[in-house]
């Protein structure tokens, strides 16, 4: 009799375990369609105030604005869902954001970090509750700040951001932007380092013409390889596409070419009607001759009017923050976002000399990339999310007028 009893106990407890990661993966899923839905709109708006080479993560806007959407109440809390495309429950929101960062920091053959950081004057009466949600669901821990020492307050924010990017992103913000007034800064900072799964031969990287324009050209380090890529044709875009994995095969670059050298402004404004899952089942992987160039790009982004336009009005205003904390009137007053990347022979942040336009003459392959005139890219991670299919995750975008290093 004992072992019967025994027996259906341990049967409940397998029970409780598979409903418990069942809401897991639910509330993944749900955090994942909307950063999707938000990053549609964000890339939208963002491309149209910022022209030229730019890289972006709305994965990154994403996660601040929803550790401050975790303390807002009333009209600003639903503008906030609204704009976020946040899971009707704060619970599943929380979860799925605490299941991302740290399905997002688990990588192995590749660096991603994600971090968060809340810096708060002392005088702020940080709700406990807030202070507790934030360091367990955006794994963000606490910092005191006196902001009215506001060099000091830079130096301490800004370093802590050049740590959690490889020293990378600097002079985040300014001592102009603090003051007395100043109460809580939230940031978010995510880094990636990938190397790809088959690197570039460095000797093969050669001067190359890119066409910047339909009257420029400029010659730039171009790299190539050749071997078997996913790439496809976009009629819907006027456009082509090459997924370039990183080491691990979880995550991957996936860039796309307009079929005309002035063809990127129509691309871009096409793509925020499609979703990479599509462009992805348009491909096919075959044996590709590639030539790549390599580039770097940082862009700071002041994004106050860009989420003003989405509908993100009163957080800058007539805000209620009143679950962060008692008896005071907080608001925004900026958001920014400082985003960096290099992309060379070894990866993002890589042998046999031969001219590689003649290896390509030479060579038994049919398909060709030739990366010459302004592009797009992304940089994603396949998500699994149990037995649904996969989700893909845009972590980075932005796109390429002139390569530059």
């Amino acid at each position: 009799m004992r072992i019967l009893i025994r027996s259906f106990w341990l049967v409940v407890l397998a029970l409780i375990t598979m409903s418990e990661a069942e809401k897991n993966v639910e509330a993944l899923r749900s955090v994942l369609e909307g950063a999707d839905q938000f990053g549609s709109s964000f890339f939208k708006t963002v491309v149209q105030y910022n022209p030229g080479n730019l890289i972006m993560s709305p994965l990154s806007a994403s996660v601040v604005l929803a550790m401050a959407a975790c303390g807002a109440r009333g009209n600003t809390e639903a503008q906030f869902r609204n704009v976020l495309h946040l899971p009707t429950s704060e619970s599943l929101a929380t979860s799925g954001y605490q299941s991302l960062i740290d399905n997002l920091n688990s990588f192995k053959d590749n660096k991603l970090v994600i971090a968060n950081k809340v810096f708060v004057t002392a005088s702020l009466n940080l709700k406990p509750s807030y202070k507790n949600l934030t360091e367990v669901y955006f794994r963000s821990a606490s910092q005191l700040v006196n902001f009215a020492q506001n060099k000091e307050a830079a130096n301490i924010i800004n370093s802590w951001v050049e740590q959690n990017t490889n020293n990378l992103i600097k002079e985040l913000i300014s001592a102009e932007m603090l003051d007395d007034t100043t109460r809580l800064v939230l940031v978010n900072a995510i880094y990636f380092k990938g190397q790809w799964k088959d690197k570039f031969d460095p000797k093969s990287t050669k001067d190359m013409p890119f066409h910047t324009s339909k009257v420029e050209v400029k010659n730039v380090p171009t790299m190539y390889r050749h071997g078997k890529y996913k790439l496809g044709r976009l009629a819907d875009l006027n456009a082509r596409f090459i997924e370039i994995p990183y080491k691990g095969d979880e995550l991957s670059m996936i860039i796309i070419l307009p079929n005309e050298i002035d063809g990127l402004s129509d691309v871009e404004k096409r793509l925020q009607s499609t979703n990479l899952t599509n462009i992805l089942s348009q491909g096919y992987e075959e044996e590709t001759a590639l030539w790549l160039p390599k580039f770097k790009v940082e862009s700071m982004l002041e994004l106050n009017d860009v989420l003003k336009e989405m509908g993100l009005t009163d957080a800058f205003t007539t805000a209620d923050f009143s679950e962060i904390a008692d008896g005071e009137n907080l608001h925004i007053s900026d958001v920014i976002q400082k985003a960096y990347i290099e992309v060379n022979e070894e990866g993002s942040e890589v042998a046999v000399v031969y001219n590689p336009m003649m290896d390509f003459k030479c060579a038994p392959y049919r398909a060709r990339m030739k990366i010459d005139k302004p592009f797009f890219y992304y940089i994603i991670k396949t998500m699994n999310v149990g037995k649904e299919n996969d989700m893909i995750l845009s972590l980075f975008c932005g796109s390429v007028n002139e390569p530059k290093l």
